[in-house]
C-alpha cells in the first residue's frame, strides 16, 4: 500500500481498525491486540535491575526533589520530612509487590486484571479513573519539563528570556514559556513511542544523568554556602495534636502520591521475566525518595545562605547562575530534569493512560497509538499552564483523587492474594460472558460495597481541601481525610474480602490457575480416563469433576 492509499485510508473509520489478533483468548466476535493480550515470551525483557532502573525513571524528577518543602511549609521540621518520606513510601510499598505480583506471574495488564473484581463492565469504572488521573500527571509533569527546556535554551542563548510576550495573562502562559512548552512536548513525543519492553537502556542513561547532575548541584550550593546552611535548626510550626495530624497527613499525602502506580503497576511488571524483581521494590522506592528529598533538603538550606531565600526548585537554583560556568551548569541542569520528566511521564502517566485507553477499544488503539492520543490530549487540549497557574483547586482535586485509586488498588490485591488465592483463569478475563462476569450488569456487588464504604468518609475531607471555605461546615470529618490512604486501602480490602467470604461467587473459584484453554480440557482428559484418584464421576457435578482432575493437571 503506497503512502496516499494508506492516508486515504483513514479517513474512515474502518481504516482505523487493527489486525484482529487470532491466538487472542477473546471471544469470536471481539477484537483485541497484542498489547492487550497476555505479554508474549518475547517482550518479557526486564529484569530486577530492570525494576531498579524504572524506580529511580519515575521517582528521579523534580517533585521527589521538592516533597520535603511541601511537608516542612505545614510547621513540621526537616525530621519529619524524612521519616514521612520513608515511611510513606514502605507503606506503598505493601499494595506495589501484592499487584505488582498479579503482572509478573500471569503477565497481564492492570485493565484486564480489574475484571477479576469488579466484573466486566465494572472494572471500566477503575480503567478510566485511573486514566483520567494519569492524563493530568502527563500534562503537569510536561509543562515543569519545559520550565526545564527554558534553561537549557537561555544558557546557549541568554537573550531568550528577553523574548517579548505576546500572550494575554490570562491564558496562564507567555510567549517565551509557549515555545519552551512546544520544543520539550516535540523532543518528548519521539522518545515515548518506545516500546515498554525496549525502555530499560532509557531508565539507566536517566539513572546515569540525574544521580549525577544532583550531586553536582549538591556539591556547588554547599560550596557557595560554606556548608548546608541553617534548615536542620528550624523550630516548630505547630505543637500538640494538630503537629500529629500534620503528621499523619504528610504521611498519607507520600504514599498517596504514588497511588496511581500502586494500582496499575501490573502493567509494568507484566514484562518481568520471573516474579524475583517485584520484591526490591521495597528497597527501590523508599531508598530513592530519601535520597533525592535529602538532596532537595539540602540545596534549599544552602540556597538560603547564598541567595537569601529558601529555593526548594532545582530548576529555579539553575535559574540564579549566569555567566559561562553559571550558564554551563544551568544547561546540564537543565537537561538533568528533562530527561527526568521524560522518563517519569513514561514510566507513571503515558504508558499508563495508553493501555487503560487500548483496553477500553482494542479494536482501533494499541499503545503506540494510545501514547500518541494520550500526550496529545494532555500536552495541548488540556492546556497544563493553566491548570499549574489558575487551577490551585484543581491540583488540590487531583491529590484528592488517591481515594478512589486506594481501594481499587486494594480490591486488586484482596482478590488475587485472599479471594481467589492466587489462582486466576486467565482465558475467562478475556471473554465478556466468562467466569468473572457476575452477573448481567457485569458488576460485581461486593465490589461495589467496599468501594462506597472505602470512599464515601474521606469526602468531606477532599471537597474541604478543595474548597477550604467549607471547612467550617464539616467539623472533624476532614480528620479521615488526613489519613485516606490508610482508610481507604485497609476498610476496601477488608471489607471486600469479609463480603466475599459470607457471599462468595462460587463461579470465580477454581482449584489452580488457568494458563490456556487446553488446561480444562487436558483436566477432562483426566476424568475421561478414569482416573482412580478422582473419585467416582456419578458423585460429582461436572463442575467439580474439572476442579479436582485440574489438581492432576500440569499445575
Amino acid at each position: 500500500m503506497t503512502l496516499r492509499e494508506r492516508i486515504k485510508s483513514k479517513t474512515t473509520r474502518e481504516g482505523w481498525i487493527l489486525p484482529r489478533q487470532t491466538t487472542s483468548f477473546a471471544d469470536p466476535d471481539a477484537w483485541t491486540n497484542v498489547d492487550c493480550d497476555v505479554t508474549p515470551l518475547e517482550r518479557r525483557t526486564w529484569s530486577a535491575w530492570t525494576m531498579f532502573g524504572y524506580w529511580f525513571s519515575d521517582a528521579l524528577n523534580a517533585q521527589s526533589w521538592m516533597a520535603p518543602a511541601s511537608i516542612i511549609a505545614l510547621g513540621l521540621t526537616w525530621r519529619e520530612a524524612i521519616v514521612c518520606i520513608i515511611f510513606g513510601s514502605l507503606v506503598c510499598t505493601v499494595p506495589l509487590v501484592l499487584n505488582g505480583m498479579v503482572g509478573a506471574r500471569l503477565h497481564i495488564p492492570f485493565p484486564v486484571a480489574m475484571r477479576a473484581s469488579f466484573g466486566w463492565y465494572f472494572s471500566r469504572f477503575a480503567v478510566v479513573t485511573r486514566a483520567i488521573t494519569a492524563l493530568f500527571w502527563h500534562a503537569i509533569q510536561t509543562y515543569t519539563g519545559s520550565t526545564a527546556m527554558t534553561q537549557i535554551i537561555r544558557s546557549i542563548w541568554p537573550s531568550y528570556l528577553d523574548i517579548p510576550n505576546h500572550i494575554p495573562e490570562s491564558v496562564g502562559i507567555t510567549t517565551q514559556g509557549m515555545i519552551s512548552h512546544l520544543i520539550f512536548w516535540v523532543v518528548q513525543f519521539p522518545i515515548l513511542l518506545i516500546p515498554p519492553h525496549k525502555l530499560k537502556w532509557l531508565f539507566v542513561a536517566k539513572c546515569v544523568l540525574v544521580i549525577t547532575t544532583s550531586v553536582a548541584v549538591v556539591i556547588t550550593m554547599t560550596s557557595k554556602a560554606g556548608g548546608a546552611g541553617d534548615i536542620w535548626n528550624l523550630p516548630y510550626g505547630v505543637d500538640g495534636t494538630d503537629r500529629s495530624w500534620l503528621i499523619l497527613s504528610s504521611l498519607s499525602s507520600i504514599t498517596g502520591g504514588w497511588a496511581t502506580m500502586a494500582t496499575n503497576i501490573p502493567d509494568f511488571t507484566r514484562y518481568l521475566k520471573t516474579d524475583k524483581g517485584v520484591y526490591w521494590q521495597v528497597a527501590f522506592l523508599p531508598g530513592i525518595q530519601l535520597m533525592l528529598g535529602l538532596f532537595g533538603i539540602i540545596c534549599c538550606s544552602a540556597s538560603k545562605v547564598v541567595y537569601g531565600k529558601y529555593i526548594w526548585d532545582p530548576l529555579e537554583i539553575a535559574a540564579h547562575w549566569d555567566g559561562p560556568s553559571g550558564r554551563a551548569g544551568a544547561f546540564f541542569v537543565g537537561l538533568c530534569w528533562v530527561v527526568a520528566q521524560i522518563g517519569t511521564n513514561l514510566s507513571a502517566n503515558v504508558i499508563s493512560c495508553a493501555n487503560d485507553i487500548m483496553c477500553l477499544w482494542p479494536k482501533y488503539l494499541n499503545i503506540r497509538r494510545g501514547v500518541i492520543i494520550t500526550t496529545v490530549i494532555a500536552g495541548w487540549i488540556m492546556q497544563p499552564w493553566k491548570i499549574i497557574h489558575s487551577a490551585q483547586s484543581l491540583l488540590a482535586f487531583m491529590a484528592g483523587l488517591g481515594i478512589f485509586l486506594a481501594p481499587i488498588a486494594a480490591m486488586l490485591s484482596a482478590d488475587y492474594w485472599v479471594v481467589q488465592r492466587q489462582m486466576y483463569d486467565i482465558p475467562g478475563l478475556y471473554r465478556a460472558q466468562g467466569r468473572y462476569r457476575f452477573n448481567k450488569w457485569g458488576t460485581n456487588w461486593r465490589a461495589a460495597v467496599a468501594f462506597l464504604i472505602s470512599v464515601v468518609p474521606s469526602i468531606p475531607g477532599m471537597a474541604s481541601s478543595v474548597n477550604p471555605s467549607i471547612k467550617g461546615s464539616i467539623g472533624d470529618a476532614d480528620k479521615i481525610y488526613f489519613m485516606f490512604y490508610f482508610w481507604g486501602y485497609t476498610s476496601a480490602f477488608l471489607v471486600y474480602v469479609g463480603l466475599s467470604h459470607f457471599f462468595p461467587a462460587p463461579e470465580t473459584q477454581i482449584a489452580a490457575t488457568i494458563y490456556e484453554d487446553s488446561d480444562i480440557i487436558s483436566a477432562a482428559d483426566v476424568f475421561d480416563r478414569g482416573d482412580s484418584e478422582l473419585g467416582d464421576e456419578k458423585k460429582m457435578s461436572e463442575r467439580e469433576v474439572v476442579r479436582k482432575a485440574l489438581n492432576f493437571s500440569k499445575f
